[in-house]
């Protein structure tokens, strides 16, 4: 999934909107931000093989320590308690850390049976829906459509930049989920993990799209 992921990061911002964009994309999105670099360093791997399910052609065979069940829960407290250490804001803490597990749950439904309980689980579990193309398109593009008109309706723009910074992120997005869908598989698995640590450049987009953004009203918090 990919911006279902996003999806949960715009639409968190209704349940804490003093937690900037930024943040809470980093929380919805950290479980695949983290593994890049688990990739490069050799700690976990990945096989491109075209057809391996509908929709992807990424064969996500070993990823212990940044998709397991056991540490998707652990990288949810660690996040969360983290932002507590520093912010001292249970609300947030919670938010955050839920936004972190909700990128394992959402894995869960769409990953074939690949995801492992726990480090050296020989369980691996998976609803499998990257396995009807129509079914992906369809569950994530209403995510998506859903999460940015909570965001648009729970902030509003300070001046030009805050509409612009923002649609202008919403249409980019939608440009590489489609490029992805429709696009041809990475050419090799070095390849990959550099676009992917690419999803880290979308970290400073969404603190500008927030500092252009105030809370639409009260009711919104």
């Amino acid at each position: 999934m990919f911006i279902g992921h996003f999806a949960v990061g715009l639409a968190a911002k209704k349940a804490a909107p003093t937690i900037s964009l930024g943040t809470l994309f980093i929380a919805a999105q950290f479980l695949d931000l983290i593994w890049p670099f688990f990739l490069l360093l050799g700690i976990e791997t990945v096989k491109i093989v075209p057809g391996d399910t509908v929709f992807t052609p990424l064969d996500l065979h070993d990823y212990p320590i940044s998709h397991s069940l056991l540490t998707v829960i652990g990288w949810s407290v660690l996040f969360g308690g983290a932002y507590y250490a520093m912010k001292r804001s249970t609300r947030g803490a919670v938010v955050l850390g839920v936004a972190v597990f909700s990128h394992g749950l959402l894995d869960f439904i769409t990953h074939r049976p690949d995801l492992p309980l726990y480090p050296g689980s020989e369980t691996y579990v998976g609803l499998g829906l990257w396995n009807s193309f129509a079914g992906t398109m369809i569950v994530e593009g209403l995510m998506f459509i859903g999460a940015v008109l909570v965001y648009a309706h729970t902030t509003k723009a300070k001046d030009k930049t805050g509409n612009f910074a923002l649609w202008s992120l919403i249409i980019f997005l939608v440009m590489i989920y489609f490029g992805n869908a429709f696009g041809p598989p990475p050419p090799d698995e070095k390849s990959l993990a550099f676009v992917a640590l690419a999803q880290w450049l979308f970290v400073p987009w969404m603190y500008w799209i927030d500092r252009h953004r105030g809370i639409a009203s009260e009711k919104a918090m």
